[in-house]
């Protein structure tokens, strides 16, 4: 439990001090290049942002009535954890990955957000649950009939982004990223330091520094 509590606290501050630009400046100056989801890839409401540890789902189409509807769906929502975020993909995009039922199972459980690389549906129903979602936008059309979960805490990969379970994300109106859990306490350690020497360098240059001057002296633009 201390462990979670201190994830917790981790994950506010990211989403209280960081955006996902000084992130993903720290990421490519340590050499990881395809962090980024794409940016199709969107929150329902500008002001949603999420910070957690992924739980990865992997899809695949199917076509008609399954023997077992909707695949491990329940399954890989049913094991989610505190702090966790449920990112999926896979299929063609056919149907809503995600909705209303979903998002109250994962709220409930504590889960951090949810990532689909494909559509939601449901949207005033999820809205109203204040709890972010990730998606490449809306869409009624069921995935009962046309896609599964075939399997969840696996690698997956996303756009040129590849995606474990138990890695780092952190979205907000400009993008989804992924931090590799292996470098997350540097590279939040360096992102922290550049957004606060981010306000330095505004103060700077709305006291009439010029963006040439700033950079020679900070470092940072």
């Amino acid at each position: 439990m201390q462990h979670q509590e201190n994830e917790a606290t981790l994950f506010q501050l990211m989403k209280d001090k960081l955006y996902t630009p000084v992130v993903g400046d720290i990421l490519d100056g340590m050499g990881y290049y395809h962090q980024f989801l794409p940016q199709s890839i969107r929150p329902l409401r500008d002001d949603m942002k999420l910070a957690g540890k992924a739980m990865t789902v992997l899809m695949i189409d199917v076509f008609g009535p399954q023997k077992k509807p909707f695949g491990l769906l329940t399954e890989a929502l049913d094991q989610l954890q505190e702090n966790e975020i449920y990112i999926a993909t896979g299929g063609t995009q056919r149907c809503a990955y995600w909705g209303e039922l979903l998002t109250a199972t994962a709220r409930t459980r504590g889960a951090a957000g949810a990532v689909v690389n494909g559509w939601h549906r449901d949207t005033p129903q999820v809205l109203e649950q204040n709890w972010p979602v990730f998606s490449q936008g809306c869409y009624a059309q069921d995935s009962s009939v046309r896609t599964q979960v075939v399997d969840f805490r696996c690698p997956i990969e996303i756009g040129q982004a590849t995606i474990h379970d138990g890695d780092l994300l952190f979205g907000d109106v400009d993008g989804v990223l992924v931090i590799p859990q292996q470098i997350a306490d540097e590279v939040i350690e360096k992102s922290l330091e550049k957004a606060a020497g981010e306000k330095v360098v505004r103060k700077a240059i709305e006291a009439g520094m010029s963006a040439t001057d700033a950079f020679a002296k900070f470092g940072i633009l």
